[in-house]
């Protein structure tokens, strides 16, 4: 026989992150594996699968096809992990503890409280069954069909948990969500198991709130490290996880640039792509290369708003990007629309530099206007949409190292006092994080 397989088994899986996680762990094999549901079956026969995890649709599907069923699966009435053993093949789920190490990293408890998990799939059997297993006082699943659904989400408005299972929000749809938290006025936790983006329309919501939530990746890192060990039958530490975890996230965050109108955005950007090996996407540049035509023309021909409309669509598309460094136009913050866009898989630095310094030609929106009125009536955008604010009065470099040094603390990376060859650290970061 052959290698192995080891992979990922789901319908569509554009939107998955598991073969870096899995590389990470130790299994240079891992894939991805789309089948069909008519397909399933003679897949699942193969004698040479080695182990196998289990995604959306076919979570509980699997189980008539497994010879054995171990009891964390049969438990939770779904699998996310098979493996072939002695030539049969058995059923497992560690999503249970991913689900729970999710909770507690967030530092979300869910004892005594009332939770709403939304959605009625595998993924909900799993956070109905660990809801239940941390203590929950009520548990209630919200369907599209069933008794409780989106039509009658008023009879659980006193919801303190809510669970999001459904994938309402993953990419490539991005920026929905499958309720508005305004229906749970005393919601205290939100746990959402998408991981792409990092922040989804509903996990936006919870952070607006100061409500304390966590995406999905600490649940797929933590599931992935058991199913490594039930596929090689070899403990894996608890620290790998996390430094996979801490590099994940930092591979996969955008850093976001706004500011003035000639702060240096786009200079910064190069030499931070220089810097982290990142590309570096301008937004005014999608949006030329999609109209047709210059900014400046763009703006001359069909005014203003035509302009940010194009804006507004460049921050959607490129905002759904990861491991990007994003330069934004000067104006982009006047449309608080643009927030969640930038906002879902990014840290915004706002660039700040000394009102003389910022040149205004071939700029039509502040070219001949008063600078200081135009930072007087912008302020409050920047202040909306900044993670963290970043002097640029020095070179650029120096700017780049300061805003790499901020986003490795930020990521938890170990490298966090990294300091770039031939570089100092003169940039200023302001700490005003909002």
């Amino acid at each position: 026989m052959g290698e192995k397989i080891y992979g990922l088994l789901g319908r569509r899986l554009g939107h998955s992150w598991s073969v870096p996680i899995h590389t990470a762990l130790g299994c240079p094999a891992y894939r991805l594996i789309e089948r069909e549901p008519e397909e399933l079956s003679d897949f699942l026969r193969r004698e040479d699968i080695g182990g196998l995890n289990v995604t959306i649709p076919y979570k509980r599907e699997v189980l008539s096809f497994c010879d054995e069923v171990d009891g964390s699966a049969r438990a939770i009435g779904s699998a996310n992990t098979l493996v072939r053993r002695g030539g049969k093949l058995i059923a497992f789920n560690t999503d249970g503890i991913g689900f729970c190490a999710m909770a507690e990293r967030a530092g979300i408890s869910l004892a005594g409280r009332k939770v709403v998990v939304l959605g009625s799939g595998g993924a909900s059997l799993t956070a109905v069954a660990c809801a239940r297993q941390l203590g929950a006082g009520e548990v209630v699943v919200i369907s599209r069909s069933g008794k409780d659904n989106y039509q009658n989400l008023d009879r659980h408005s006193d919801g303190e948990i809510l669970v999001n299972t459904t994938p309402v929000g993953m990419y490539p749809d991005n920026g929905k969500a499958p309720v508005d938290l305004s229906a749970f006025p005393v919601c205290r936790g939100v746990l959402d198991l998408i991981y792409n983006p990092h922040r989804t329309a509903l996990l936006l919501q919870a952070q607006e709130r100061n409500i304390p939530c966590s995406d999905g990746l600490p649940m797929l890192t933590a599931q992935a490290g058991a199913a490594e060990e039930i596929f090689f039958d070899k403990p894996i530490p608890h620290g790998e996880i996390e430094k996979i975890l801490t590099r994940l996230r930092r591979e996969t965050e955008n850093l976001v640039l706004i500011g003035m109108p000639g702060c240096g955005k786009s200079t910064v950007g190069k030499a931070l792509a220089r810097l982290t090996g990142r590309e570096a996407v301008d937004l005014d540049q999608w949006v030329e290369e999609k109209a047709g035509c210059s900014v400046p023309r763009l703006i001359e021909t069909c005014g203003e708003q035509v302009f940010r409309d194009w804006e507004q669509k460049a921050a959607e598309a490129c905002g759904r990007q990861t491991g990007k460094i994003l330069m934004t136009g000067g104006g982009i913050v006047t449309r608080p629309d643009n927030y969640a866009p930038l906002k879902q898989n990014g840290r915004i630095y706002h660039l700040i530099r000394e009102l003389y310094r910022l040149p205004t030609r071939g700029r039509p929106l502040s070219q001949g206007k008063d600078l200081s009125r135009l930072w007087e009536e912008r302020a409050p955008f920047y202040a909306r949409f900044r993670d963290q604010t970043v002097e640029n009065n020095g070179t650029a470099e120096e700017t780049a190292a300061a805003i790499w040094r901020d986003f490795c603390a930020y990521t938890g990376d170990e490298r966090s006092q990294y300091e770039p060859s031939g570089h100092s650290a003169a940039g200023g970061l302001r700490q005003d994080h909002l």
